[in-house]
């Protein structure tokens, strides 16, 4: 019934979480969104944000992916269905009421090939132990990246959790007050020889994507 009752008004639903405030799970035209109160968290401009920095990595060599960041879902969902991609995915996400919305509104749950882990991105990277061949960091409360994610020691935790031949999508978001962090991140993985680096602004219009590619039997 929202489904349909959305091609006439949006059909809204709020939920509070501890970390991001008030989100919003809106029905519009057919379609279900994710939202806080100040940016899109699933399904919408998001999705095509991080849609695009996929679309610069070669898939087929990659049979683990890690996500640091779940929202709704909608990366999931587009690697699946879009990029057809079956493979090892683990998601990571400090909010518990996030994997609930994912759960119960997106149909995002743990299955073989997803492991949903409910941590914080950068404890996990610090004591991760596995390697992978795709990084995801799309790590948000609200519109902000939180600053220990532009920190040289969460960089360098990446960097050790990347397989010899990987790749690193790194949103570094949208705010030009922290245009300095950013710039950090990027000068951490420039600095280092065994990375070539891409940088991406205003994608969609708003988003700046940092896309990092590991290169193969580099030599110290």
């Amino acid at each position: 019934m929202k489904r349909l009752l959305s091609f006439i008004w949006p059909q809204t639903t709020k939920v509070n979480s501890e970390y991001n405030g008030m989100l919003e799970v809106t029905f519009v035209n057919g379609k279900k969104l994710l939202d806080s109160k100040n940016a899109n968290y699933s399904f919408g401009s998001l999705q095509k944000i991080l849609e695009t920095g996929i679309s610069k990595v070669d898939l087929t060599a990659v049979n683990s992916i890690l996500l640091l960041g779940l929202g709704g879902g909608s990366i999931i969902t587009s690697l699946n269905k879009k990029f057809s991609y079956t493979k090892k995915i683990v998601a990571v996400e400090l909010d518990p009421k996030i994997i609930e919305i994912a759960q119960q509104e997106f149909s995002i749950s743990s299955s073989d090939n997803l492991k949903i882990v409910n941590q914080d991105a950068y404890h996990f990277v610090n004591v991760c132990t596995d390697t992978f061949d795709l990084i995801i960091v799309d790590l948000f409360i609200d519109n902000r990246v939180p600053s220990q994610f532009y920190s040289v020691t969460f960089c360098s935790n990446l960097s050790r959790l990347l397989t010899k031949k990987s790749s690193l999508i790194f949103n570094l978001g949208m705010d030009e007050h922290d245009a300095k962090k950013k710039n950090n991140v990027l000068q951490y993985f420039k600095n280092t020889k065994s990375f070539t680096v891409s940088e991406y602004e205003k994608v969609t219009g708003t988003n700046s994507l940092l896309i990092a590619h590991k290169i193969q039997n580099f030599l110290i």
